[in-house]
Formats: structure tokens, sequence, C-alpha cells
């Protein structure tokens, strides 16, 4: 059947749907804006979060990003100097820049707006990949579930880099595309150089996205088929990507303490993020164990994320056969990162941030195929009561499991305030916190969130104060009578050193 060509109205009516999209999608991201650093995974984000105080505070150089860090925790070598070599600091330097040049508001506000305004243009060009691909009930109700869903919402709020990274990923597919059906030799230059831009920064930013390659070389290979080998274009593009991340690879090399490592797992940190989950037991293996299949497929994706009765759609995407390719091809991608990093994919929630728009994208193609085909159900009220019935159920199983994410620790947060009154910005401090740098990082000091050496040891390097809420270690301490108490009461205490 020939599709027929957009009238104006139509396009119009794609714009005031997508605006009626976003705007529900800001809305929902909105939601405790203002709330302490002490969500879900606050430690990674803290960690983030620390990067970007420090480059408007301290030294802004790109080269040498720092934290509050200063332990053994991260890397298994102390780290004087808090270096915080991960991925290029990108999504950092810009929370940084906003804070630091334009002070209408705090750092953890400027992060989460941020985040939110790099997930709305994911959104927009998820919109338009499936008006393109599919057709506009699959672009609304794609967008719809990118916008409102709350495991997407509370990942697309974050202060972590991983939106960040897919939404210049996301650019650069939205320009290949462009590039791929394009006919105006200029205007493709333009695309394929934007495109190629925008993707060496998203790797920068997160170098996870380099699994969207599969998306990528899709696009290549509709527009040259089989006579894609004989290109130059695509043989470029892949390796001019490449360059940047290995410099920056090579050059974070030096600086061994500030990089995060696993020195006690077995064959390294990588393996570790590919095959194993700390448990209450220890290191456990789980690659391609039914553990790893349960968790991911069953528990996370289909009753966290989509709230079950969703995964029906998603399914239906999944074997819907497309006219080309490119839609599933963000899926393929997506699943060949979960098969390789089963490990990290499963010990933290936030690595399914990569998959959210595959996810959306199959679920609007299943009910673009439910909408379509609505003359075998009993009448078309009975379809759209359906549609509308599963992802109304799906939103509130999904909310279930969800809501708790938003939650924070309103004791760790007075604790924080008692420590920023009691001690100076300058003081170092040490916390027994097991390595979570939460409390570090809302008290505004530096230090360690682990007790890595004896007090005594910690005192000679510098460290000042010791926060603890054990009230075993706390007796324990006034008991020896070494270290003055600075402060007490029934939740922890603060000891000078």
């Amino acid at each position: 059947m020939k599709k027929e060509k957009p009238s104006k109205l139509f396009k119009r009516i794609d714009f005031i749907l997508l605006g009626v999209i976003l705007l529900l999608a800001l809305v929902f991201r909105l939601y405790k804006i203002s709330a302490p650093l002490g969500d879900f995974h606050s430690w990674r984000q803290a960690d983030t979060a620390s990067v970007a105080r420090n480059f408007a505070t301290k030294d802004f150089n790109l080269l040498k990003p720092r934290y509050h860090d200063f332990s053994n925790i991260q890397s298994g070598l102390e780290n004087p100097q808090g270096y915080r070599f991960v991925e290029f600091p990108v999504y950092n330097a810009i929370i940084a820049a906003l804070w630091k040049y334009i002070p209408l508001t705090s750092l953890e506000i400027y992060g989460r707006l941020v985040t939110i305004f790099f997930s709305l243009s994911i959104i927009g060009i998820l919109y338009y990949f499936l008006l393109k691909e599919t057709g506009r009930i699959a672009a609304v109700a794609a967008t719809f579930t990118y916008a409102v869903f709350p495991f997407f919402v509370f990942f697309s709020r974050v202060i972590l880099p991983e939106t960040t990274a897919l939404a210049f990923t996301f650019l650069a597919l939205l320009f290949l595309y462009f590039f791929t059906f394009g006919k105006n030799k200029v205007r493709n230059t333009i695309s394929y150089s934007l495109a190629l831009l925008f993707f060496i920064i998203g790797v920068l930013a997160k170098p996870t996205v380099i699994f969207y390659s599969f998306s990528f070389l899709t696009l290549f290979i509709i527009k040259y088929r089989w006579n894609i080998h004989k290109k130059i274009l695509p043989y470029l593009f892949f390796i001019a990507t490449a360059i940047p991340y290995g410099l920056w690879t090579l050059y974070i090399s030096q600086y061994p303490a500030g990089i995060p490592s696993c020195p006690t797992c077995p064959e390294g940190t990588i393996t570790w993020l590919m095959k194993y989950v700390n448990t209450t037991g220890g290191l456990q293996d789980i690659f391609f164990k039914p553990s790893f299949f349960r968790w991911i497929f069953f528990e996370r994706i289909n009753n966290i994320i989509l709230g079950g009765y969703l995964t029906v759609f998603f399914v239906l995407g999944f074997f819907i056969k497309p006219k080309r390719y490119f839609i599933h091809s963000l899926w393929f991608s997506s699943l060949v990162y979960i098969l390789v990093f089963q490990g990290g994919n499963v010990q933290h929630e936030y690595y399914q941030t990569l998959i959210l728009p595959a996810l959306a994208a199959l679920i609007g193609i299943g009910v673009n195929l439910f909408a379509a085909h609505n003359k075998i159900f009993i009448s078309q009220m009975v379809t759209f009561l359906l549609i509308i019935g599963l992802f109304g159920f799906s939103f509130f199983i999904s909310f279930y499991h969800v809501r708790g994410y938003f939650n924070y620790s309103q004791d760790q947060v007075n604790m924080a305030r008692v420590v920023r009154d009691l001690t100076k910005s300058n003081s170092k401090i040490v916390t027994d916190t097991l390595g979570d740098t939460t409390l570090l990082y809302l008290s505004e000091r530096e230090g360690s969130p682990s007790v890595f050496k004896s007090l005594p040891d910690l005192k000679n390097d510098g460290y000042e104060y010791f926060v603890t809420s054990k009230q075993d270690v706390i007796s324990q301490i006034k008991k020896e009578k070494v270290y003055a108490v600075l402060f007490e009461n029934n939740q922890f205490a603060i000891f000078a050193l």
C-alpha cells in the first residue's frame, strides 16, 4: 500500500502530540527535583556530582577530574589527589558550567535538569524515528511510555551521565538517518559530520553507548546495501569514533589510583562487570546462568521497567517484520550490551538506562499492530480499552516497584548538616559507610567513606574527624578515651582525631 505524503495538518498534529508528551515528561521528571542527593544509587550520583562541584569551586580542568573520595576503596590504591578517571567528564562539565556561571539554583537541581533536558531530546528523536519507520500510533505509544513510566522517569532525572551520552548517541543516529536517506550532497556532508561528532561525544561521555554501533552499521547497510565494504565513510566513521576514546583511555592509564577497579575480582574489573554479582555470600558467577535471565528479563525488564502487562506489546513489536530493520537494530544493540555486561546489569539498575529507548520503541510497534488489526477484536472500543487497561495496570505495577527509588534518608541529611556546622570546610573526615560516599558529598567534605586504615594512621595522613553511626564502635572508642567526642546523639557520633 502506498504511503500518503503527510499534509501540513498532519505535521501540525505531530507537533501538538509531541508537545503534549514532552510536557507530560517534564512534569513527571520534576517530581522531587529539589530533594537532597540521597535517593536510589546516591553513592554513584554523589561521585558524579562531586566532580562537577570540584570543577566549579576548584580547578575546571577536564583532564584532571577530582572528587571527594581519597581512600583506596575505588581502585585499591590510595588516592590523595581525589582523582576520578572514568568516562570523559562531559556531563559533569555541563553541570559545573551552569552552576558556576548561572548560579540560580543548587548544583543538584542543575544536574537533574541537565539529565531531564537530554531525556526530552531522546523522546523527540524517538518520536521522529517511529513516525518515519512505523507510523503515528507507534510514535505516540513509544514516547508516551518513555515519558511517564516510573523506571524511565527516575533514570531520566538522576545525576548520572548515561542519559546524556544516550542523547548524544541518538542525535548521531538522527543525523546519520538524514545522511542515509538524503539526496543533497551538501546536506549529507553536514549530516554525516554532525553524526560523527555527536557519536564521539556520546562515547566519551559513556563508553557503553558504543554498542549502538550496530544501529549505525544498519543505517550504512540501508544506504549502501551490498556495496558497503567498498565505501570509505563507514570505516572512517567507526575509526574516527574510536580514536578519541582510545586516547582518553591511554591518558588515564597514567593515573591508576583514580580509575575504579576491582583488584580482588577474578580476572579483573571488566570480567566482574561481565560475569559476577556481589552478594552477601560474596561474588557469585551469574554468566548465562538461569539467575541472570530471571533477574534481567523477568524481574527487571518485565516486572520493574514494563510493569508486567506492557511486555505483551514489547513481544509483539519484537516479532513484527519491519520494512527496514533500523528500529529492531536498537534492540539488538541493547541485547548485545546486556549479554556482554551481565554482572553490571544485574548489580546496578542504572545500567538499564541505555536499553530504555529500544524497549519503548518495540512497545510502540506492538501497540501499532494492535491498533492496525482492531477488526479481529469484538470492536474498536474493546481494542482501545484493552490498550489503555494494559498501560494502566503496567504503570501502577511499575510504580509499586520504583516509588522507593525517589526516597532519601532524612537522618543522613541531618548528619551531614551537623558535620558541616562543626567542622571546617577543608577538614578531612572518615566515615564507616562501607564505601558509600553519599555522606561525604552531603557534608561537603573530602575524605574516606571507609576506615581503610587504623584511626592513628588516618590521623597521621591528615584526617581530623571520624563519623560513625555504629553504636558498638562509638562505645568502644569512648571506652578507650583516646579520641574526644565532638558530637553525639542517639543516631551517630563525631570524634576528633
